[in-house]
Formats: C-alpha cells, sequence, structure tokens
C-alpha cells in the first residue's frame, strides 16, 4: 500500500516541526538538522567528519529530546573495549547465573564520538547493532529497540592516534555529512545566549518516540516510479566505471539512497519520489562509499568531486512522474 497525499502532508508538518525545534539549538543549520532527521526516519545512521567545538553533541541531544527518546554519549579512545559499548554479561553468585547488563548502546540515539580513535576491534562491535539493531553477547541476542541511530563523528584535522574506519563500516552509515562552523548572523545569537551552557538547555518533546517509528514505517510506502530505479541504478554504476574511482557504490549504498529519497520526498509533503530527491541526497548518501584511486587523491580529486560530476554527465529521466 502507498503512501496517501494526506498521509504525505500529516508527515511534512511533522518532520517540519521536529525540524524547527532543533533549529533553536543548532542555529542556521536547518539543512543538516533536515538530513539527519531524514537518516533517523529512514532507519539509518549519521556520520559527522567536523571540527571540534561544532555542535555534534548538542545535535545528538536535541534530536532526542524532540522525539521523546533516550540518548548516550560514547567517547572512543584506544583503551575501550567492545563490552564498553554493547554490555557484558557478569555471573550472579546468589542467582547463580550470569546476568546481562546493558552498555549505552542501549539507546534510541547513541553520540559515538571520534568514533576513528578506537581499535578495529572495537569499531566492529557496532557492526551488527547497526545492521540488525541487536547486539549478541554470549551467543544471547538483545533487541535495542527502535527509534535507533548511531550518530558517529570524526575529527578530520587531528590524525595521529586514529584508526580509520573501513569500508565494510562506512557503508553501515546511511549518510555522511558535516555541520561546518555557523555564519556571523547565527555565530552573534549564540554568543548573546552565552549565559546558558549548552548542557543545561532542554526542548520540548514534538513527538513520542512511538510516532517516530510509525513515521519510518510510513516512508518505506513512499511510491518510487520505475524511472527513479532505472536514474539510481545508472548514476551506481557510473560511480563504478568513473576513472578516478577504485571501489565504487555497493548495492548497500543504491538502496540507502532510495529509502533515504523515500523519506525526504515525504518531508516535502509528496508522496512520490521526483529526481531532485536523488539529486539533493546523492552527494551525502554517495561519497563517502567511494574508494578513490590514490593518484587521483594525490591530485586532489573528492569523491564530493565526482558525485557531482556523476549527476551532471547522468541524466535524470524527463518523462513525468506518474503518482
Amino acid at each position: 500500500m502507498s503512501m496517501t497525499p494526506e498521509q504525505a502532508t500529516w508527515f511534512s508538518e511533522i518532520f517540519g516541526r521536529l525540524v524547527a525545534n532543533v533549529d533553536q539549538v543548532l542555529l542556521g543549520k536547518t539543512f543538516v538538522v533536515r538530513l539527519s532527521f531524514t537518516a533517523l526516519l529512514s532507519e539509518g545512521h549519521l556520520l559527522l567528519e567536523d571540527f571540534p567545538g561544532t555542535g555534534k553533541t548538542s545535535l545528538a541531544r536535541a534530536i532526542a529530546q524532540s522525539v521523546q527518546g533516550t540518548s548516550n554519549r560514547v567517547q572512543f579512545t584506544p583503551d575501550l573495549l567492545p563490552g564498553d559499548i554493547t554490555g557484558v554479561s557478569i555471573y550472579d553468585q546468589k542467582a547463580g547465573e550470569f546476568e546481562f547488563h546493558r552498555g549505552p548502546i542501549f539507546s534510541n540515539i547513541v553520540l559515538a564520538d571520534e568514533i576513528n580513535r578506537a581499535s578495529p576491534k572495537t569499531q566492529s562491535a557496532l557492526l551488527e547493532v547497526m545492521e540488525e539493531n541487536r547486539v549478541t553477547v554470549d551467543g544471547v541476542s538483545h533487541d535495542v529497540g527502535t527509534p535507533f541511530m548511531v550518530i558517529a563523528t570524526q575529527n578530520p584535522v587531528e590524525q595521529a592516534g586514529t584508526y580509520r574506519l573501513p569500508e565494510a563500516q562506512l557503508d553501515r552509515f546511511i549518510m555522511k555529512t558535516s555541520i561546518g562552523y555557523p555564519d556571523h548572523a547565527a555565530t552573534v545569537r549564540i554568543l548573546e545566549g552565552s549565559a546558558t551552557r549548552v548542557h543545561e538547555g532542554s526542548l520540548s518533546p514534538i513527538v513520542q518516540a512511538g510516532v517516530v517509528t510509525e513515521m519510518a514505517q510510513l516512508a518505506r510506502t513512499v511510491h518510487v516510479e520505475s524511472t527513479i530505479s532505472d536514474y539510481v541504478a545508472r548514476l551506481v554504476e557510473a560511480t563504478r566505471t568513473a576513472e578516478e574511482v577504485r571501489l565504487g557504490v555497493s548495492v548497500r549504498g543504491a538502496l540507502a539512497l532510495v529509502r533515504t529519497a523515500k523519506t525526504y520526498a515525504a518531508s516535502q509533503g509528496r508522496h512520490y519520489v521526483v529526481p531532485d530527491d536523488v539529486k539533493a541526497l546523492a552527494e551525502p548518501v554517495l561519497a563517502h562509499r567511494l574508494v578513490l584511486d590514490p593518484e587521483a587523491e594525490f591530485d586532489g580529486v573528492t569523491p564530493s568531486s565526482i558525485v557531482s560530476q556523476l549527476l551532471i554527465e547522468t541524466p535524470p529521466p524527463s518523462e513525468r512522474i506518474a503518482v
């Protein structure tokens, strides 16, 4: 069953209220906030590569408060162990059995701060939970519940003591973006509110967590015309044949682009996807999945520039979208 125009209008209204709520905290970054909620409602995870002090923690906390959910922050360090994230089983002498103690991953919004500072073994602890929304400890699976989103951050300027995220893990993030520094007007507004410390502020919830789960399920029903699917397939195939690319976008990446385009269309009040939805999300969804040829990287080529070029070279469907 496809989404109706009335449902699309309701979805767009709630989405707009959520974005406006978080905009009170993350001033001047409306598009980043929209991307974050698009990732959440597409049942995906977000990777932020940004400088320190740009509001990454504030963004995660504001999203959790807006959906009346729980949030946890995990500071990734070289000595962090997998059990510190997922939880551990501890033997209870009185009961004579092992009892599972949940880790910080059991939360609606989890901020994995400086994820590339942890060892590959610890990073891999996130693979299962990001894909299946559950963790397995001592052979027993534990669901983390819904909604669930990991917002991971990594610092682009400090490379000492870091471990580059493997391609398999990068592929688990539905999109990658950056917040960036605020413009002058937003900076002035932030300074004028400096009497209140960031962690002391709180936002009123807009919806309950259950509504977010309902919206995510509804977003799946947005109509996607076959010509749109063909357009996405041609874009993905073009990344695999580009001269500067050593490893192109996987099928998981193509599915991620369609899923986020559905959510993005619904956030605009439409019950069907148009080519502009795909274009708007192509760079944050596809760029981080590309592995470039070393010579291309040395020449200053970036994944984002390749995606931008492929959008120009790959013609979108010209016929009218059936609704």
